[in-house]
């Protein structure tokens, strides 16, 4: 995920939080599904905010607290987010770059019982952020891996966005050159022929949104979609249309911060005339006019209405 600004540092302040209470005790036994044996040592993966600090929960802060040390995607930025909640775990870096050759020394951490927790720049670690590698040789080897859950902009933008929740397909980033990145719109909808139509939701760079929502609304065709900007933040924008309007609109406004594109599955082919003749000849072949009717249109997406004026028609010519 992108980093944290400064501005997001002075977000409303958090209650403040006694780790010597009886409260945190109750915090720290509940971060991860084993209790408080099994955070006593093993790899725990705590969500951050997204922008605003409000959202950190004390569960997260208390399994900070009690990690050995923390394991972060950018220490620098990381530095400023546990300074504010008064966390003094080390810190060190775990990215894209150095996960797969720091895997080994960690396993070995994690089998001398150390708790190391797992944080990125903001929001969930893993998804779409440096984590599942390692979560992947832990669990290989039987270790403990726990999790505490919390702010992820992909599932808020899916519920702000006014478009069908379920299914929903997360696909991360797009290729940033515009041929890989039509060539994976195009197998997006290889899917949806094969009828695994699904809400879809990226993450984007904002310099690249413009021409991104372009090859959408070019490859995907008319859908309506929304882009969710800063979300959390003090200038959080949540802008929804079709693929073209919103296209056309940030081809000449400048998007800033943090981007997530989420798209409405294709609309559903209409049922043609014949088609719908033919359904319904061969549902008032085998059940009453009435179950005939609410079959078809439960299968065509037809009025029901509209279904029983056409039936009534079939049966009058049918004699």
């Amino acid at each position: 995920m992108p980093q944290n600004s400064e501005s997001e540092l002075s977000a409303p302040p958090v209650p403040s939080f006694d780790p010597s209470s009886d409260e945190a005790a109750d915090v720290v036994a509940e971060t991860t599904p084993g209790g408080q044996a099994a955070l006593s040592a093993g790899l725990v993966l705590v969500s951050t905010p997204i922008g605003n600090l409000g959202d950190m929960t004390p569960r997260a802060v208390a399994a900070l607290r009690a990690a050995d040390y923390v394991l972060c995607e950018d220490t620098r930025t990381s530095a400023r987010l546990l300074q504010a909640f008064d966390i003094r775990a080390r810190t060190y870096p775990l990215h894209d770059h150095n996960e797969e050759g720091r895997i080994p020394g960690l396993l070995a951490e994690l089998r001398q019982g150390r708790r190391i927790a797992v944080i990125s720049d903001a929001g969930m670690p893993v998804v779409s952020d440096p984590g599942f590698r390692l979560v992947r040789a832990a669990l290989a080897e039987g270790l403990p891996v726990g999790a505490v859950p919390g702010a992820n902009a992909a599932t808020l933008a899916l519920i702000l966005s006014g478009l069908p929740p379920l299914p929903f397909l997360f696909q991360g980033f797009l290729p940033p050159r515009q041929a890989a990145r039509c060539a994976e719109l195009e197998r997006l909808r290889a899917i949806e022929r094969a009828g695994l139509a699904a809400t879809t939701i990226w993450y984007e760079a904002p310099h690249r949104l413009g021409e991104t929502l372009a090859d959408m609304a070019s490859v995907l065709g008319p859908r309506p979609a929304a882009v969710a900007r800063e979300l959390t933040k003090k200038f959080e924008e949540v802008r929804r249309g079709t693929l073209a309007e919103l296209a056309a609109h940030y081809a000449q406004a400048q998007a800033r911060g943090e981007i997530t594109i989420v798209v409405g599955p294709p609309p559903e082919e209409a049922t043609s005339a014949g088609d719908l003749d033919s359904m319904l000849r061969t549902a008032l072949r085998q059940a009453s006019l009435k179950d005939a009717v609410a079959a078809v249109a439960q299968a065509s997406g037809v009025p029901r209405k509209a279904v029983y004026a056409r039936a009534l028609e079939i049966s009058a010519d049918n004699g």
